[in-house]
């Protein structure tokens, strides 16, 4: 086995100018949102944690320096942006249907079934965070490479290399992967707007003052035609309409 003196030096290349439209912004607002705050906490993860790699590297603390930047970081930080992204999703769409629904007057019962559930909710962070799915067979293979650099000597150049370009693949892949993050969101903004419309067009079911409606007209007229004289008066209205006026 190689002695540690021989181990080739690691470098961390730069990932700002790989990380794009993560760094300057998209121009959009998906779907109406802001995603600006969330995007910026996740640059800053990614070059802080790149930060302390380089630290750590060039105090020759190579295992440190490489988990620094391994696929848990990578992927963290993504879930922590998906998450809130989601979380302030969620929220604008709860706020938006109970505005609907308390506009149409919706019933309570009716409102809770409109509502996000913990289900959908969940199924919401997912939908969103499906969006990196490309990122992870990147990390996986970062991982790899990040093994085969650890131990590499000055022989072996090739595993540096090829774990610097994992590096900065990974952080080319992030930015592809929040860039699909803002179409799922304009993609869900859509679909909640359309249950919103549904909300909106509610409207109280008439059949409850047909019904009673009916039964008063019946009733009316049945009346009418017994003080009409057209119907013969029963006994039980008879003794009613006694007590009333007197025998």
């Amino acid at each position: 086995m190689s002695s540690p003196q021989l181990l080739l030096p690691l470098r961390i290349p730069e990932l700002g100018p790989h990380l794009g439209k993560l760094i300057v912004g998209t121009g959009r607002s998906p779907g109406g949102f802001q995603l600006d705050a969330m995007r910026h906490r996740l640059v800053s993860r990614v070059l802080n944690a790149a930060g302390e790699a380089r630290r750590l590297a060039a105090r020759g603390e190579r295992a440190s320096a490489v988990a620094a930047l391994n696929r848990e970081v990578w992927l963290e930080s993504w879930e922590e942006a998906v998450s809130g992204v989601a979380e302030t999703l969620m929220e604008v769409v709860d706020r938006h249907l109970a505005a609907e629904a308390q506009a149409v007057k919706m019933p309570r019962r009716l409102r809770a079934r409109v509502a996000l559930g913990a289900a959908e909710k969940r199924a919401l962070t997912a939908r969103l965070g499906s969006a990196g799915a490309g990122l992870v067979p990147v990390l996986d293979e970062l991982e790899r490479r990040g093994a085969a650099a650890l131990v590499a000597t000055a022989r072996e150049r090739d595993a540096v290399a090829a774990w610097q370009a994992g590096l900065t693949a990974a952080a080319r892949r992030l930015e592809a992967a929040w860039i699909a993050l803002e179409d799922a969101v304009e993609t869900q903004v859509r679909r909640w707007l359309t249950v919103a419309d549904d909300i909106s067009r509610w409207r109280k079911p008439l059949w409850p003052v047909l019904v009673v409606g009916s039964f008063a007209l019946a009733g009316a007229t049945w009346l009418g035609l017994v003080f009409g004289g057209y119907v013969t008066a029963p006994l039980w209205l008879r003794g009613v309409w006694s007590a009333i006026v007197g025998p």
